[in-house]
């Protein structure tokens, strides 16, 4: 039987026409349940996503450019010949998608596959060949803003750079760990000797010096291709369902049946295990954030931009996995609770020649209970050489026990919650001033950043809503109460995002604080709906795993009318660190959503004055760090992972390659010598601590704590009742 089927989504989604789908309830073979999900997930997208874009030309055209770009985002595989082969595609996407068909997803797909065998055969015959290391030439290891090759001639050039460069790296990267460990052989510290334990050497060994460069090459190459040619047609077709979604917005996307594990982890591929959010860059597993609380987190040696380069099990051999699907690695990462893992590691501050080291860990799950507010005293003093306490809260996220609230318990857990009680604690202990550490905070429960914001202001609006239809709510502080009132600083960096955003710029627009960190924080201004297919199939008489989507909905604006989107919430005063020289951050993200404004809402200035006295603290922080020897030299090791990142091509000339990493490492390690441990009291137990940007935001406050002392005029609050339309 066939006949017209209307889906009406729950919250407020428009309603969707399916037509010409068997709703016999027989069980549908393959092909027809992959057209079904096609344009179910199809539909969903263009209806509801907030840019209220119809599929159209430029929407084919971005989903065509995409999954190339997914495929092959460093141009190795696809020329422009290839590319030409499916122009007659360019324009027709988006009719063809409407009607289930994705034909031309599995054709590329096999070319790529095509590519990937050939490129395999090319190194095995051209690896028997040898290479010459005296010749000069460079190879650049960034290929996404190169053009394509444009045939398969100029392909195989390619594809003979990068061959000689991975040979290359394998070299120079044994010559370098047998001078490493002739350093540490020879070292006195400790530290030097435990870097270089037996059992890292063991691991070192069976990677680095059992099979040759050639084997490792050739055995990487054909895990690539068993893996990619394994995949199923729903893991295909997801991969372009996802490209169509992020055509709309980068934070779009379809998670087919096997991947909803990891989405329903974080809504991202976080490792549940070590406790890391992990990214695919350049063919290396690059480490983009790690989860507060989790074993990684604890370990403290694996960083943002870091490089994972091979995965070994307690008693195994390790596993190579430059160019395996972040997917795959997170299958070798994941284990029991209390096993070990060890993680060979590119460290990412010193850049594409760094050294490879080893960091053991013990999984564990990583709980809630350790993601919680955390807070401790620290005692300072200002200029005037008279001691402060002040009390340091961080958040690692917004976090809310939604069940136990809707059950009516009294004690449910939330972040509010918990700051309420350190606020309280501070309070009693007559702290003289309050940071809030929001640094990584990726954001969380809506409601939390609202009540969080109600603790430091009377009442008032704290963010506004707009929907797709583009009519506004206005959020506003659900009670009347000051939980404290004292000068406040909110220590971010370009990872504080969407949540944490609402409530750095609700600080701000209140004159509430000062926001101290990185120039700007992540820039997420959207809202994300969460639709899970299958429970949608049975308006079609049907019941089958397929996948969820998930799309931006809705934006937020701060209470000025700024949205957060895209520019994030700009710090007052600027501090260096490495992740400000990042490419973190909404901006980076293709087809994100623009900046804009709409109105601002009435709200009730907090502090009128704070200008002058954050312009003063400004200056000073200027003028201590630029007689500061720690932070001159983390502006040195700045510099060079600035300069290391920024370069697009690297030698092929063996000699010179090696003279590049010695002066690299020369430069790094000088600088790593002038870098001290900073001493607090935290309590009565004296602290080590090398945290430099906590370090200066607690000199900073202790400056506003004086120049309010200073100020013996009445803060008066100001109303600000005028509306300017900025809406673009």
């Amino acid at each position: 039987m066939i006949r017209k089927t209307i889906i009406l989504i729950c919250g407020g989604l428009a309603a969707l026409t399916l037509t010409s789908v068997v709703c016999t309830g027989k069980e549908l073979p393959e092909g027809e349940r992959l057209t079904v999900i096609a344009r179910l997930a199809s539909r969903l997208i263009s209806k509801n996503h907030y840019r209220q874009q119809e599929m159209d030309n430029d929407i084919s055209e971005k989903l065509f450019n995409g999954y190339f770009k997914m495929l092959d985002p460093n141009n190795l595989y696809f020329t422009d010949d290839d590319v030409k082969k499916f122009e007659h595609y360019r324009h027709r996407l988006d009719d063809l998608i409407i009607l289930g068909k994705t034909d031309f997803a599995f054709e590329v797909y096999d070319l790529y596959l095509e590519r990937l065998d050939e490129y395999r055969q090319f190194a095995e015959e051209e690896l028997k060949k040898g290479f010459d290391f005296t010749r000069e030439e460079s190879f650049t290891v960034d290929r996404r803003e190169l053009p394509r090759s444009a045939n398969h001639k100029e392909l195989t050039q390619v594809w003979r750079r990068k061959l000689k460069n991975d040979l290359l790296y394998f070299r120079l990267m044994k010559k370098a760990m047998e001078a490493e460990q002739l350093e540490a052989t020879d070292a006195d510290d400790a530290t030097a000797k435990e870097n270089m334990s037996e059992e890292q050497q063991k691991i070192l060994h069976e990677l680095w010096y059992k099979r040759s460069p050639e084997e490792k090459i050739m055995r990487r190459l054909r895990d690539i291709h068993n893996e990619v040619s394994q995949k199923e047609k729903i893991d295909i077709m997801g991969l372009y369902l996802t490209c169509l979604a992020q055509a709309y917005g980068p934070h779009s996307g379809y998670f087919s049946p096997k991947d909803e594990e990891d989405f329903n982890i974080n809504m991202k591929l976080s490792l549940e295990g070590i406790g890391a959010v992990l990214t695919s860059d350049d063919g290396y597993t690059k480490v983009v954030k790690i989860m507060p609380g989790g074993p990684a987190a604890k370990d403290g040696r694996l960083k943002p931009e870091d490089r994972i380069i091979a995965v070994t099990e307690d008693g195994q051999e390790p596993v190579d996995i430059i160019d395996m699907s972040v997917s795959n690695v997170v299958k070798l990462i994941r284990g029991n609770e209390g096993s070990k893992v060890t993680l060979t590691v590119l460290p990412g501050s010193k850049g594409r020649n760094s050294v490879p080291v080893n960091l053991t860990l013990t999984r564990a799950k990583v709980e809630l209970k350790e993601s919680e507010a955390s807070g401790k005293v620290i005692e300072v003093k200002d200029e005037n050489d008279c001691p402060l306490k002040i009390g340091v809260i961080t958040l690692p996220r917004f976090y809310m026990d939604f069940d136990a609230a809707f059950r009516g318990e009294p004690d449910f857990k939330s972040s509010s919650r918990d700051t309420k009680k350190f606020l309280d604690e501070y309070t009693r202990q007559k702290v003289d001033g309050v940071i809030m550490d929001l640094r990584s905070n990726g954001g969380g429960s809506l409601v939390e950043a609202i009540n969080l914001t109600g603790l430091f202001i009377k009442q008032g609006p704290v963010v506004q809503v707009r929907q797709s239809n583009r009519k506004v709510a206005v959020k506003y502080d659900p009670d009347d109460n000051i939980h404290y009132r004292g000068p406040l600083l909110v220590l971010v960096n370009k990872l504080t995002s969407s949540a944490a955003e609402i409530f750095a710029g609700a600080v701000k627009d209140y004159n509430r604080g000062i926001i101290v960190g990185d120039s700007r924080t992540y820039g997420k201004g959207t809202v994300l709906d969460v639709i899970q297919l299958r429970r949608l199939l049975n308006y079609i008489n049907q019941d089958f795993p397929a996948g969820t989507v998930k799309l931006e909905s809705a934006m937020f604006y701060r209470v000025n009318g700024s949205s957060t989107q895209q520019l994030g919430v700009s710090s007052d005063i600027v501090i260096p660190s490495f992740t400000e020289h990042m490419e973190l951050g909404e901006l980076y993200n293709d087809n994100h959503l623009p900046w804009d404004a709409i109105d601002q809402v009435p709200r009730q200035i907090f502090n009128k004055k704070l200008a002058p006295i954050i312009e003063t603290a400004k200056q000073r922080s200027q003028v201590r760090l630029s007689s500061n020897d720690e932070f001159q030299a983390l502006k040195k090791n700045i510099q060079i992972f600035d300069k290391l990142k920024s370069r697009k091509k690297i030698s092929l000339h063996e000699e010179q390659r090696w003279k590049d990493y010695l002066n690299e490492k020369k430069l790094m390690d000088e600088a790593n010598k002038k870098l001290m441990v900073d001493r607090y009291v935290t309590g009565d137990e004296p602290q080590r601590d090398s945290d430099f940007l906590l370090n200066e935001a607690l000199h900073i406050i202790a400056d506003v704590i004086e120049l309010n002392k200073k100020d013996d005029s009445k803060k008066t609050p100001a109303v600000i009742l005028a509306k300017s339309k900025k809406t673009g």
